[in-house]
């Protein structure tokens, strides 16, 4: 017997057979089991998730000599002719190379015709898509009213090209991508039944490298076979189809994470001297970066990270933040795009790696903002503290003035607030609050001195109150400022808070 490639030797022969869709198999067996038969039905979904498969099946369900049945015997003989594609009654039409008027219109004359020897004549037309538009529009009014002993099966990947008007005359079925767990679980099923040893490490990565499609992992799992025989390793497969290892990677991070530079730049030499691709090799990274920000995030799965948790280490997972983890996936991205325009990728290549090893000194602008904000309350706290102590210090210092923080004018404001609540809007427009010795001193504008007066007619309960707050027995003066002085004040004001902040001093230009 000649040599079967695996997907053709495992493709599905019933419903149950069919791998992740199982909401697909439930609607279709009801519709057989009901004899509630649609005229047409469109298969939409990625490559190799089993569109063809599910068409064929259907078919034999319907043209069983067992009857209609939701598990066909795959004995009979018209189940043999539809699986050996022989039959007259089920017809495959590869829609690619039949894209013209003409077909279809010799498709709209043979539906006329009863089935030869089966119970509907079923046509099954891959590829839908590719018909051109004076091919759909002459399906139309064939599939809208079809002879009751005929069913039209479209399948398709690319769903948004098929009109609406076709969409609209079939039961849709969107196919789904099949999960990384179940491509493992078939593969490894597989691989058993050959007497063929393999690693999980193996499994996962021709599960992963699949995505999604199972046809596609049984094609990289022959092609592995064809070089590892009787056992496959995950050691052999890196080397003989030039695929970056996460142990090398791995290490090749955790020189990032040290900041040596010259042995990350020596072990990617190495690599990139295996014969594997600058491309591939960036690839290899942006996948562990995604990997370790799923981790970050308390993503352990190995259906989601693609190879077990246990390859990560704890050093490397604690060596990044997730902002430094997102800027290397962002950097690694953008060289990958900007592939196909550069001179030399290995220049490149060379200089993102040296980037990353600066990862550690990362600041993000919002760690910035936060450490702006930490020393400005730290600086507030420790002006309020020393205030008592900087009143002994004025007089010492012959009347030095000390800028009060805005927060004691709050607090002032807020406990006269309760009681007299005139007296805390006319407190809101001061320009300006300075201690004078033991004196608190309010300055308004000039087009404020009606609540310049007012404040004054009420310097006993302020002296109060500001005491309180400081801690000092204060007494309360109230001065009008010109326009010039205001502002004047203003800015000297922000001047001495720029210089607590960053610890520098201001230079003015001309």
């Amino acid at each position: 017997m000649s040599y079967e490639v695996t997907a053709i030797k495992k493709r599905p022969q019933n419903f149950d057979q069919i791998v992740g869709q199982e909401f697909i198999v439930s609607a279709l067996k009801n519709s057989v089991e009901q004899e509630r038969i649609a005229h047409a039905y469109l298969f939409s979904g990625p490559r190799g998730v089993g569109k063809t498969s599910a068409a064929r099946i259907l078919a034999k369900a319907l043209n069983c000599e067992q009857g209609l049945t939701t598990e066909p015997c795959g004995k009979c003989t018209s189940c043999i002719e539809i699986v050996e594609g022989r039959s007259f009654d089920v017809i495959e039409i590869d829609g690619a190379s039949h894209t013209s008027v003409n077909d279809v219109r010799e498709i709209r004359d043979e539906v006329l015709f009863a089935p030869t020897n089966f119970r509907y004549k079923v046509y099954i037309i891959d590829e839908v898509h590719m018909l051109s538009n004076s091919a759909f529009n002459a399906l139309l009014k064939t599939i809208e009213e079809p002879p009751p002993h005929v069913v039209f099966i479209f399948a398709t990947t690319e769903i948004h090209k098929v009109p609406a008007t076709i969409r609209s005359r079939c039961q849709q079925f969107n196919f789904r991508l099949i999960s990384l767990t179940d491509i493992k679980t078939k593969i490894q099923e597989v691989a058993k039944e050959l007497n063929i040893r393999s690693d999980n490490e193996s499994l996962v990565w021709i599960a992963k490298e699949a995505t999604g499609s199972l046809r596609d992992a049984y094609t990289l799992f022959d092609q592995i076979i064809s070089f590892s025989g009787n056992e496959i390793q995950i050691s052999k497969i890196q080397e003989k189809l030039g695929i970056v290892g996460v142990e090398e990677i791995s290490k090749l991070i955790r020189l990032l994470a040290e900041g040596n530079i010259n042995q990350v730049l020596k072990v990617t030499d190495g690599i990139l001297n295996k014969g594997i691709s600058e491309e591939q090799f960036v690839i290899g990274l942006a996948e562990y970066f995604r990997n370790l920000l799923f981790i970050k995030h308390g993503i352990t799965k190995e259906s989601f990270l693609g190879c077990s948790f246990e390859s990560f280490s704890k050093e490397i997972i604690d060596s990044f933040s997730i902002e430094q983890i997102e800027k290397a996936l962002d950097l690694l991205l953008h060289l990958y795009r900007n592939f196909r325009f550069s001179l030399n990728q290995k220049f490149e290549l060379e200089l993102l790696l040296s980037r990353l090893g600066s990862l550690e000194k990362l600041i993000t602008p919002s760690e910035i903002l936060n450490t702006i904000q930490t020393l400005k309350q730290k600086l507030q706290t420790k002006t309020l503290k020393t205030v008592p102590e900087e009143s002994e210090t004025v007089q010492a210092a012959n009347r030095s003035h000390i800028v009060v923080p805005q927060d004691i004018l709050k607090n002032i404001i807020d406990t006269i607030g309760k009681k007299k609540l005139t007296l805390a809007s006319s407190l809101k427009k001061c320009t300006l609050c300075k201690i004078v010795e033991n004196d608190l001193m309010f300055f308004f504008q000039e087009k404020d001195a009606f609540s310049a007066e007012f404040v004054m007619g009420e310097k006993t309960i302020l002296s109060q109150i500001a005491s309180q707050i400081t801690g000092n027995k204060m007494g309360i003066k109230v001065e009008i400022l010109k326009e010039n002085q205001t502002n004047a004040s203003a800015a000297d004001e922000e001047e001495n808070i720029i210089k607590k902040v960053f610890k520098g001093t201001v230079i003015k230009g001309d």
